[in-house]
């Protein structure tokens, strides 16, 4: 039986040199210092000398019409994360100025979210401290992912992952604002807490504030609608565009001419939103909680998990809104994490909240037409003019007007259209979607995308783990042969299934199968541990009287086999077809048996 030459050399060089690490190093500190990576680092260097005075006109109109969603989503957002309204806008503006030098895109938005509010909302009940101290270290955490190109980490959250988010925060943010639309005492931070506060206050539901709710949510649906009529169409579209500015001011108006003419407002309103800008001073790193100073060490402690969690939450919201803008452009994840953490990290200077981009506003500043991130200067100077001049009348806001419009934007975020859409293609991907959306829901937003990640993982391990294999046994040149192919790459976690599978296909292919042939056509790569199980393998088809061939396998495979042992080498053969690779075959096997004879 034929099973190699033993001591061949092999037929070309297969010996792997160590990679040389300096050079690599120089290459990449070279790189940081060039012209391309300046520009690509700072894209503001790149488009800014090629601007065109007509595009003033366009960002200054994107602009005003996304401050005029920004300012009452921001209070609306800070009231959802358990903070002061004045605490939403400071989070507006900074991230604004900085995606203009670092952003990539010219459609985002950056600003406080639904989602992120409701994450740092667990944080806060000590101290406002907690927020901006968690926006400082999720900055440094998502610029430090940045600055080492780990921009690929994103692609392991997989579509049904992000849409079982996705799904379940914005039923959680949903949920929560309840208490707010019927005017009810109590807490709701998340989903079992807001639902068990709504049934257990049920009686104290207040009348006027529901019915100014419900008014609410019903005319900004209307509103969204009207986006889509075609005659007049620039008139609807803005008017559609800053439904949410109408429908708070509205609100604002009726509670102030209530207030002034009956000294009294049935409503709950926002109340007292702290005028001026805030003051610029690094980021709290102790805080006083109950007259006790509370040490950085403590902080960190008690936001525990969320350190993470908030900043992969924040790359992944902004990331998704990038490729949903993109319009088939290549997104820099690398940048938009630069971009992101920058925002961050000085967003914490003037008493921001994490920020990320925000899918409602890019929306509104991509159908507004806007040209550059300028558009974004302009959102931001609108926002600390507000905060400045009109921060008094922000008192007579209603919560419930601040509630219908985060529930009315809540609506277009449950991805119910994707679950129908891997419902048809491809039904196990159900799966990943409501696990997650079942996980954040009753364990809360950080932990559920966290098991999301985890059993999506799961899928993509045992696939690796049980590579489809196709068997065929036929006769060539009166031959019988057994042909295997598996159809991927094989890893350790394969290497074991994969000899059961041939060991097994032997045993039940016909005892006039002499050759087992393993075709690598599909085969990228192996490693060690498979290498030393083919290896094995060969030896236990010997003493079942079978003889092997490793065929068009790729070089890096067949190198490994030779520097583990050349009598496994030599088994790797390459032809054009398997007619000449049995003929190569028996050839060879002849000239072994002839060796063997004049020995």
């Amino acid at each position: 039986m034929y099973t190699g030459i033993s001591g061949e050399a092999p037929p070309e060089d297969f010996s792997e040199e160590f990679p040389a690490i300096l050079p690599i190093l120089k290459r990449q500190v070279r790189g940081f210092c060039d012209k391309s990576t300046l520009l690509k680092r700072f894209p503001v260097l790149s488009w800014l000398p090629k601007y065109q005075l007509n595009y003033l006109f366009s960002d200054f109109v994107a602009g005003l019409t996304v401050a005029l969603t920004a300012i009452p989503q921001g209070i609306a957002y800070a009231v959802v994360a358990g903070l002061e309204p004045q605490y939403g806008l400071y989070s507006g503006f900074m991230g604004c100025f900085m995606y203009f030098i670092f952003g990539s895109c010219k459609d985002i938005t950056i600003g406080p979210t639904a989602i992120m509010s409701l994450m740092v909302a667990h944080y806060v009940t000590a101290s406002p401290d907690y927020a901006v101290l968690s926006c400082f270290l999720s900055g440094v955490v998502i610029f430090l992912l940045g600055v080492l190109n780990l921009g690929f980490l994103v692609q392991f959250i997989s579509i049904p992952v992000t849409a079982g988010f996705t799904s379940a925060a914005a039923i959680t943010i949903a949920s929560t604002q309840l208490k707010s639309l019927f005017g009810l005492p109590g807490q709701a931070n998340d989903f079992i807490e807001a639902w068990s506060n709504f049934f257990h206050h049920i009686s104290d539901i207040k009348l006027w504030d529901t019915l100014l709710g419900v008014c609410t949510v019903a005319f900004l649906l209307v509103l969204k609608r009207l986006n889509s009529i075609q005659r007049w169409r620039l008139f609807f579209r803005y008017f559609s565009l800053s439904r949410n500015a109408i429908a708070v001011i509205t609100g604002t108006v009726l509670a102030y001419l209530l207030y002034k003419y009956h000294d009294d407002t049935p409503f709950t309103l926002t109340g007292n939103v702290a005028s001026g800008l805030p003051p610029f001073r690094p980021p709290p790193f102790t805080t006083v909680v109950a007259n006790e100073t509370v040490s950085f060490s403590e902080m960190i402690h008690t936001l525990g998990s969320g350190i993470v969690a908030i900043p992969l939450v924040s790359i992944l919201e902004s990331v998704a809104v990038a490729k949903a803008f993109s319009k088939g452009k290549t997104v820099d994840a690398t940048q938009e994490m630069i971009a992101l953490g920058m925002c961050n990290i000085m967003g914490s200077f003037v008493l921001s909240m994490p920020i990320t981009g925000s899918f409602t506003r890019t929306a509104v500043n991509n159908t507004s037409g806007v040209r550059t991130t300028l558009g974004g200067v302009f959102t931001g100077v609108i926002i600390l003019l507000a905060l400045g001049f009109l921060a008094q009348t922000f008192y007579f806001i209603p919560k419930t007007t601040l509630a219908a419009v985060i529930l009315a934007a809540m609506f277009s975020m449950v991805e119910y259209e994707l679950l129908f859409k891997l419902w048809r293609t491809r039904r196990i991907e159900v799966i990943p979607f409501m696990v997650t959306l079942i996980s954040c829901l009753i364990l809360g937003l950080e932990y559920g995308i966290v098991i999301g990640v985890a059993v999506n993982l799961l899928f993509v391990l045992y696939t690796t783990a049980r590579p489809a294999t196709a068997h065929d046994v036929r006769k060539i040149l009166d031959t019988a042969l057994l042909e295997i192919s598996p159809d991927q790459s094989l890893v350790f976690s394969a290497a074991e299934n994969f000899k059961y599978k041939v060991l097994k296909y032997t045993l039940d292919a016909p005892d006039t199968v002499s050759l087992i042939i393993i075709n690598g056509h599909y085969v990228q790569s192996i490693d060690v541990t498979v290498a030393m199980n083919l290896n094995t393998l060969v030896a236990d088809l010997k003493i079942l009287g079978k003889a092997i061939v490793f065929w068009n396998w790729p070089r890096q495979a067949v190198a490994l086999a030779w520097r583990l042992s050349p009598e496994f080498g030599v088994l790797f053969k390459r032809s054009d077809n398997v007619e000449d690779l049995v003929k190569l075959w028996h050839h060879e096997k002849q000239d072994y048996i002839n060796g063997v004879t004049c020995n």
